[in-house]
Formats: C-alpha cells, structure tokens, sequence
C-alpha cells in the first residue's frame, strides 16, 4: 500500500533547535483573544498542516509565524532568533509567505510575477544578475509553468495561478515556505495539483512547509505534522495517524464520524456522519 507522507531523505529528526517556533504566544485583534500563551514548534523539512474550525486561529497562528501580526506577548524564533527582531530582508531571505487570497496587479505576466520573488536578493550594489535569471527559468519549468510565463497572471485557470504564486515564493529561495490555505477556491483536481507539487519540494528539496487546509482526509494524506487548533490553543498535534481520530474530530469540529484507513493511501480517512442521518447502515 503506497504511502503519501514518507519523510523526505534528508529530514532532520534530532533535537536540534526548531526552524520555526512560537514560545508563549498570544495573539489579538483588538482585545479579542485568538490565541492565548501557545508553544508551538515547527519540525524541519517535514510538511506541517494547521487544522480547526472556522475562527479557530489557525490562519492567525500562521500570521504570527510569518511576522505578518506582532503578538501581544511571547515570541516567535526564526532559527533561534526573535523574528520580530530579524531585519526584513533576512526574514524575506529565509522565509517564504503565500496569503490566502494574492492578488497581482493587472496585466502581471507570470514571468514578472515570479521575477518579484528575487527582490530579496537585490541590493543597490547588485541588481538583476544572471543568477537571478536563470533561478526564474529553473523555477518556472519546474513549476510547468514555463510555457506560460508570457501569460498574463489573471487570464490563468485556477490551478495555473496558484502555481504562479508559489513559484513566487520558491524564487524567494527560502527553505522555510508559509502557505494559507492554498487550495482555496480550486477544484478537487487543482486541489491535487498544488499539493502534489509541495509535496515534491518537500520530498526533493527539504522544503519545511507550513500551511493551513480545511480539508481533513487531504491534510491527512498530505502532512508528516498536524497541528489542531482549538480553544486558543492546541488541541493535539503529532503525525496525522496518531492524533486525527474520532475523539478529536468531535473535540476540535464538534461533528461526529467514523475514521477508517485511507484503502489507498492508509492514512486516516474522516467520514462525517450528517444530523439527519444519525442511523448508521450495517456493516
């Protein structure tokens, strides 16, 4: 039976000190709590998946990783260090952010899109190099998006244009990449599609991937780590078939359902129970 969430070769598994970790964070909009004096640490060259319900802050926890929101108290450490402390240009060095809903401006090419992604890189001493050139044509075939990169941006289909924006963030050249919900708004094949493709960055190049999905059978499928949010904290985390079961899906979701092995994959499969259908047909 295959199984979709090896870890990559080269994956780090000591104690070494983590790529990314939040230390007694609280997080705020306003004086609304979303997340109260959470510690959480992001393993290397692992995909993470951030689970929960609608409000959960997971999407905020996210923000606060890629010190895109200041906590009100506690830290967030980028390879030890406090990020809110790293100058922006080393933040945007070592650590890629994909937002839940990017918007490029009109008449964007997929080429200049992707070119965006180097800007970390350029100083007044050193602009646009051959080096930089040729990251951008690496990227943008691997991606399969060379094809399309006199495109513009907004005349892509779905899948296209996601792929676009993470190949943005790959031109970043980080080894920490931060995607928020990037199957948003894609069909089930797209959906497939992007994930398929992070997976490979994850598996070929160590890529520590974080990222925040709704769906639980695909987050499943797809992480080594998942984290579930709930109740301004974490509810559990660990390898999906650990910590995703029924008990924790009425817990962090309140819905009832049965998990099953995954007869693909192996990985846990969540199927909801409705409402109205509370009898359950025999075996």
């Amino acid at each position: 039976m295959p199984n979709r969430s090896p870890l990559p070769p080269n994956a780090e598994t000591s104690s070494a000190i983590p790529p990314l970790q939040g230390c007694g964070l609280t997080l705020e909009y306003g004086r609304h709590v979303v997340i109260d004096g959470l510690d959480v640490a992001i393993p290397a060259a692992q995909i993470t998946v951030l689970v929960g319900s609608n409000g959960c802050g997971k999407s905020t926890l996210l923000k606060a990783l890629a010190r895109l929101l200041k906590p009100a108290q506690g830290s967030v450490l980028l390879h030890g260090a406090d990020i809110q402390r790293t100058p922006t240009v080393q933040v945007a060095r070592e650590l890629a952010v994909l937002p839940q809903t990017p918007v490029a401006p009109e008449g964007l090419t997929v080429d200049q899109l992707v070119r965006m992604g180097r800007y970390p890189h350029q100083t007044w001493l050193q602009q646009w190099s051959r080096a930089d050139q040729d990251a951008v044509t690496a990227i943008l075939h691997a991606t399969d998006l060379y094809a399309l990169k006199d495109r513009g941006v907004d005349s892509l289909s779905g899948g296209q244009r996601q792929r676009a924006w993470i190949a943005m963030t790959l031109a970043q050249d980080t080894d920490i990449l931060l995607l928020d919900e990037p199957t948003t708004y894609l069909d089930l094949a797209h959906q497939i599609e992007v994930l398929d493709l992070l997976e490979a960055l994850n598996a070929d190049h160590c890529k520590t991937i974080v990222m925040v999905l709704h769906d639980l059978n695909l987050a499943a499928r797809y992480a080594h780590h998942m984290i579930a949010v709930h109740d301004r904290g974490i509810f559990a985390q660990g390898p999906p078939a650990r910590i995703l079961d029924e008990r924790m899906v009425k817990a962090v979701f309140d819905l009832d359902c049965r998990v099953i092995p995954d007869p693909l994959y192996g990985t846990p499969l969540c199927i909801p129970i409705g409402r109205r259908r509370r009898g359950l047909p025999d075996a």
